[in-house]
């Protein structure tokens, strides 16, 4: 998916049992969807930076919202269960999605977990790619992330707009 284009909507259930309606956040400040997994030393690497995002944005009415999309039957600890499992352990306070279908993964043509889409207020992406420069220095801070919301919160373009997306492949059904 290219930056500008608007982003395909879609209703996925969080571990809790609750929809999430990307259609309902139009109007909204900015939504951050991240595609994610459990088991990904890029994506366990980066997660807390990411986790730091939809803390540090949530009063500007930003919302991150994390969406696994990978096959359970092949990755068993990407399933819902486990999911549901380290959502509790870890105290997340973003909602993380279950992609059973894969076909929001495909609609955004996420390639990696992570993979980062910062969207406006229309909807329409303005940044995808990659949380910041290194997934093993943790003082880059989600660093490109962090300045798309700020970009995007304060209406104007991100720069960059888009980079590499870094991490491990979507496991896709086979």
């Amino acid at each position: 998916m290219t930056t500008g284009t608007l982003a395909p909507t879609f209703d996925l259930t969080d571990t809790r049992g609750s929809t999430h309606a990307l259609g309902d956040r139009a109007g909204a400040a900015a939504t951050v969807v991240v595609f994610t997994c459990n088991h990904c030393p890029y994506a366990l690497a980066w997660h807390e930076r990411i986790a730091a995002v939809a803390d540090d944005y949530a009063d500007r009415g930003v919302e991150v919202w994390c969406i696994s999309s990978n096959d359970p039957e092949r990755f068993p600890g990407d399933s819902p269960d486990a999911m549901r499992e380290r959502v509790e352990r870890e105290g997340w306070r973003m909602p993380y999605l279950f992609d059973e279908t894969q076909d929001v993964a495909r609609a955004y043509d996420a390639r990696t977990t992570p993979h980062v889409f910062v969207l406006d207020r229309d909807l329409r992406v303005r940044y995808e790619g990659a949380p910041d420069a290194d997934y093993e220095d943790p003082s880059q801070n989600a660093a490109w992330m962090r300045s798309a919301v700020d970009a995007v919160v304060g209406g104007s373009q991100p720069d960059p707009a888009e980079t590499t997306p870094v991490g491990c492949s979507i496991k896709w059904r086979a």
